[in-house]
């Protein structure tokens, strides 16, 4: 007869594979956890509030989220290197969502960096763009056939962008076919978040502008929660990312009613 395994390790077990959950979908439930082992209710939250008190685990109403890793913010120079095949399939597919005579506002960021160096190559008649980032402004200044507007404000020299009351101010009285938007995290359940709270107020200004907003963000950003949200994923209509991007996080996308463009 087979000896039972002692209730310390079966317990142990159990918040590995409740570690390997949340490293895939970011949560997990009470529920959850009750009926994948066979346990009680009260037996699945002292598993959570066990994996709460070693820091790895956050416990939220009814369960528990991955908790927050303050990512280092990278020069855009570096963000620029990184991902870069992934970025350029992401920023050819939004491309192709920009028409003629369209006024569209690109946002920070190395993707949307690539996206405008599409714009350049090949750039859309009558095309007007907003931006706050010095960069894509720097991209695009030469060109004779687009309409620039640049949003100033206080300079971020990390992501190269003006942001602050007078940028959002301006922001307020501006309106756009299109809001193009990277993002330091992408969580199905939180939203958009980054890394500067100026930055984030001024992003969520720029969603209100657009009748139209698209997330550009390679597989690298899916679950990942930063300092400061920008927004729910309500007023976003799609997402375009590669094919790395983790299938529960992109079911989860299209449940909510976005479209999910996989490059």
């Amino acid at each position: 007869m087979a000896k039972r395994k002692p209730n310390r390790l079966l317990a142990e077990e159990r918040r590995r594979e409740i570690l390997t959950v949340l490293a895939q979908n970011g949560r997990i439930t009470v529920e959850d956890v009750a009926k994948r082992f066979g346990i009680s209710a009260v037996t699945a939250r002292g598993d959570l509030d066990a994996l709460s008190s070693l820091g790895v685990l956050v416990r939220s109403h009814g369960g528990g989220v991955r908790p927050l890793v303050a990512a280092p913010e990278h020069p855009l120079r570096v963000r620029e290197g990184m991902h870069r095949e992934e970025k350029a399939r992401i920023s050819q597919a939004a491309l192709k969502l920009i028409r003629p005579h369209q006024t569209v506002i690109l946002c920070t960021g190395s993707t949307l960096a690539a996206l405008a160096g599409q714009i350049r190559n090949l750039a859309p008649e009558g095309l007007t763009v907003i931006t706050y980032a010095l960069n894509i402004a720097n991209r695009l200044a030469d060109m004779p056939n687009l309409s620039l507007v640049m949003v100033g404000g206080v300079f971020r020299h990390p992501s190269t962008a003006f942001v602050g009351p007078h940028a959002e101010q301006m922001m307020m009285s501006l309106h756009a076919d299109h809001c193009f938007m990277s993002t330091v995290g992408l969580d199905a359940d939180v939203g958009l978040t980054t890394l500067d709270i100026m930055e984030a107020h001024l992003n969520r200004r720029m969603i209100d502008a657009a009748a139209q907003v698209t997330v550009l963000a390679d597989s690298s950003k899916f679950g990942h929660r930063s300092l400061s949200l920008i927004s729910d994923l309500r007023p976003v209509h799609r997402v375009i990312t590669d094919s790395a991007a983790p299938a529960p996080q992109v079911e989860k996308l299209r449940t909510r009613g976005l479209e999910v463009l996989l490059v």
